[in-house]
């Protein structure tokens, strides 16, 4: 009786189709950067708070030096980036 466990029939196919090997790397690799951001994101992030007991409210903690805006939209450009002049 053959073996008809996942990995046998993941070898198999390797094996049979060696031109998958890269694919199966670039989408582990995607899968391994996207879950390693995640994380980065949960432990470094501003926005989220861990612990609710101790400090309910975060964002009262800041103060106004503390830069927390994601995006500052000001009308405001160089002097080489120029608004376009009209006809």
């Amino acid at each position: 009786m053959a073996a008809t466990g996942l990995g046998a029939r993941f070898y198999r196919q390797i094996k049979r189709h060696p031109g998958l090997i890269p694919m199966i790397g670039f989408i582990a690799l995607g899968m391994g950067s996207a879950g390693l951001y995640l994380l980065r994101l949960a432990l470094r992030s501003p926005d989220v708070c861990w612990d609710r007991k101790n400090n309910p409210e975060p964002w009262n903690r800041l103060s106004p030096n503390d830069q927390y805006k994601v995006c500052a939209c000001s009308r405001v450009l160089p002097h080489r980036l120029s608004w376009p002049r009209g006809p």
